[in-house]
């Protein structure tokens, strides 16, 4: 179904993967695992022929189903049904059905003009049949239904769709596909605690091939009977044809393994370097004695890769400025999308320091709330005011802050003028962009490097109220952990949308707003449901 041979990845000029042969065979489903910026999502645009690689082939057979991190950009004034339908073709058709049956209840046609349009209505619902016909669109139906869409979202334009939602038009519009292989970038991605539920079971019991990349252990666990390491350190991928569980166990023998070849590597070097520091004071064993100690870097070189820990970004925010008592205050907040009220005259005071989460089904306005409250967006009615010294770092779960033509390090430069180029590195450093990934354009860096990326430039604001939409999406566990723990030691204000409990309790809030109602209440830990049901 898909078959890699002599792949080579770059970013630039690093080089990100060495892989012999990859294959992809039905009821293959393999979890690609890797630290953030190990290349997963470039191997998988590449299986997926979104990207080329450095050097290699790919060689496909049958159908391809690719989920980006990111929604695809599609006609924002497209239907979100026509946009699922369109998988396999049954939007143009319905559309030709639906111009062919208002041509043939025009008043006044002619005899022959409704013999035409009676052609074309009778060879498109040919086509449409042919496809799968009402049968197909109930299963596209039952599907959204099972991942949190309602035949309402079905029947808006992607346009006037929450970020949420439109992913999950975009996953939903994958499933349908009926691809031989599917390939899937973080599929529980704004997904809630029963529709993450249900996909584990859809994708356990997926008959073609599967590529997923997930940082939810418990999908792996429920999914997949492969597992694709790919070691940043080695720039190799390591193939374990297993479940996950032992999967963990035999990566686990294999670290060891690698300790003891290092151990033993350092013994036989140092003493290849010890009998080398003998011989040298000797004109004639001097030129042994430096192939010796050739020989001993070479053994070194060989192994010098096996013990490096994958890296973690440091992440801390700034000590906020000093500000007045109210930083921000919103008065009166509407927002409609054409004839869809989001939400009605919200009011919302965030005091220095306070912490204040915002709750809401996919669809209540959260990230709509949020870019008001940043100044993107403005509201239908009413005001939102910056209090004395107020300054506001927004972090967007779409990374839309970010330009995808700008470099990392223009993208660092833009968010701190204010310090000089050895600082903007030594930040840049901090969240592992180092050497010549600072070149890198925004537009090609994988979910988890944008996220860091976006956090660095939050970083350099000295901001006194952060704005976090999904801050922990796309995060390795260990990257998770530093945001939580930089959320946990903040003294700013912050106001929080998420779907992940543990940002929730590290952030400790005081009082959420519940959308789209804008209701305000003190927190207690019987909201955590509902954060998960979001």
């Amino acid at each position: 179904m898909i078959a890699a041979a002599e792949i080579e990845l770059r970013a630039g000029s690093e080089l990100l993967l060495l892989a012999p042969m990859l294959r992809v065979d039905k009821g293959d489903r393999i979890g690609l695992v890797g630290r953030n910026g190990a290349g997963k999502t470039t191997l998988t645009r590449v299986l997926a022929s979104e990207a080329a690689p450095a050097s290699g082939n790919v060689k496909i057979t049958g159908t391809v189903g690719y989920l980006p991190q990111d929604p695809r950009t599609a006609d924002p004034g497209q239907l979100a049904r026509s946009r699922v339908l369109s998988a396999r073709g049954l939007d143009a058709v319905s559309i030709r059905m639906t111009k062919a049956a208002e041509a043939l209840a025009a008043p006044g046609i002619s005899a022959e003009e409704f013999d035409k349009a009676g052609d074309r209505y009778n060879r498109a619902l040919g086509e449409f049949e042919g496809l799968g016909g009402y049968t197909a669109e109930s299963e596209a139906a039952t599907i959204a239904a099972s991942i949190g869409l309602d035949e309402r979202i079905l029947g808006q334009p992607l346009g006037t769709l929450s970020g949420g939602q439109r992913r999950r038009i975009e996953l939903t519009r994958i499933l349908f596909s009926d691809a031989d292989v599917l390939l899937l970038d973080e599929p529980t991605n704004h997904l809630d605690a029963d529709s993450i539920r249900w996909l584990r079971k859809y994708l356990a019991a997926y008959e073609g091939g599967l590529i997923i990349i997930s940082h939810d252990t418990e999908l792996l666990e429920d999914t997949v009977n492969k597992v694709w390491h790919l070691d940043a350190n080695r720039q190799e991928i390591d193939l374990y044809s297993m479940g996950w569980s032992k999967y963990l166990l035999a990566r686990e023998t294999d670290e060891k393994r690698r300790k003891r070849e290092r151990k033993n590597a350092e013994t036989q070097a140092d003493s290849l370097r010890k009998q080398a520091e003998r011989m040298r004071a000797k004109a004639s064993k001097a030129k042994a004695a430096q192939t010796m100690f050739k020989r001993a870097d070479r053994i070194m070189a060989e192994t010098a890769t096996v013990l490096k820990k994958d890296n973690v970004a440091k992440l801390r925010f700034p000590t906020p400025k000093a500000c007045g008592r109210v930083p921000l205050m919103a008065e009166n907040l509407s927002r409609s999308y054409g004839s869809l009220e989001v939400f009605t005259d919200v009011d919302l005071a965030i005091d220095r320091g306070s912490k204040v989460v915002i709750l809401g089904l996919n669809g209540a306005g959260k990230t709509t709330m949020l870019r008001i409250l940043a100044g993107i967006d403005p509201p239908d009615t009413g005001s939102r005011e910056l209090g004395h010294g107020a300054v506001v770092g927004y972090y967007a779960q779409e990374h839309e802050t970010l330009d995808p033509a700008a470099t990392v390090w223009e993208s660092m430069a833009a968010a701190g003028s204010h310090l000089n180029d050895t600082q903007q590195r030594t930040v840049l450093g901090s969240f592992l962009f180092q050497g010549d990934s600072v070149y890198k354009p925004t537009g090609v860096l994988s979910g988890g490097e944008k996220t860091r990326l976006a956090l660095a430039c939050l970083v350099v604001s000295g901001s006194n109220v952060l704005l976090l939409d999904e801050p922990t999406n796309n995060l390795d566990p260990a990257s998770r952990a530093e945001v939580l723990n930089a959320l946990s030691l903040y003294e700013g204000a912050v106001v929080l949308v998420t779907h992940d409990p543990g940002a929730v309790r590290a952030l400790n809030p005081e009082r959420v707003l519940i959308l789209p109602d804008g209701d305000e209440d003190l927190w207690s830990e019987s909201y955590i449901e509902l954060i998960e049901l979001a």
